[in-house]
C-alpha cells in the first residue's frame, strides 16, 4: 500500500457507490425490502455516518466510537436520499482531504487498541471503507430492482 494507492482505493469506493446507486433517485427515498430494515435513504445515510466514523476512529486515541444506538438513531432520523447523499458527498471529501494532507508514516501507525481494527495501521481503513460501501452498494441494487430499477453495472 502506498499514499497515492490508498488515496485511488478510497476514490474509487466512492466513484462505485455513486454509479452503481445512481438509478435511485429522491421518489425512492423510503424504499424498503420489509419492515424493519432501513429503507434508501438510510442505507445511504449509514455508509455516509460509517465512513465519517472511520475518518474519526482511526485518529482517536481512544478508538472507535462503540456507542451504536446513537448511531443507528443519527442514521433512522434521514428519510431523504438527497440529503443522505448529500452528508456521503460531504463524509469522503472530508476523510480525503484528511489522508491527503496526513504524512505517510503518520498512515503506518496503528490504530488505538479495540474491538474494531485495534493494532491495524490507519491506512487499512482503506479496505475496511471499501468492503463496507461495496456491501451497502449491493444491498441497494436490491431496493433499485424492487423499485423496478436497473442499478449500473459500479466498474464502468
Amino acid at each position: 500500500m502506498s499514499h497515492e494507492k490508498l488515496l485511488c482505493t478510497i476514490r474509487d469506493a466512492r466513484q462505485f457507490f455513486d454509479r452503481g446507486t445512481a438509478c435511485l433517485d429522491e421518489s425512492d427515498s423510503a424504499v424498503c425490502p420489509a419492515e424493519g430494515c432501513m429503507n434508501a435513504a438510510q442505507q445511504v445515510a449509514h455508509v455516509a455516518h460509517t465512513v465519517d466514523w472511520f475518518r474519526e476512529g482511526i485518529f482517536s486515541p481512544t478508538g472507535f466510537d462503540m456507542d451504536f444506538e446513537k448511531h443507528a438513531r443519527e442514521v433512522m432520523a434521514v428519510t431523504s436520499l438527497g440529503k443522505a447523499r448529500e452528508w456521503l458527498g460531504r463524509a469522503f471529501d472530508e476523510l480525503f482531504q484528511k489522508l491527503a494532507e496526513t504524512p505517510w508514516d503518520e498512515l503506518q501507525q496503528p490504530i488505538a487498541p479495540g474491538m474494531i481494527m485495534g493494532g491495524e495501521p490507519r491506512h487499512a481503513v482503506g479496505g475496511a471503507i471499501t468492503d463496507h460501501t461495496a456491501h451497502h452498494r449491493g444491498a441497494l441494487s436490491v431496493y433499485a430492482r424492487l423499485a423496478g430499477k436497473t442499478p449500473a453495472m459500479p466498474y464502468l
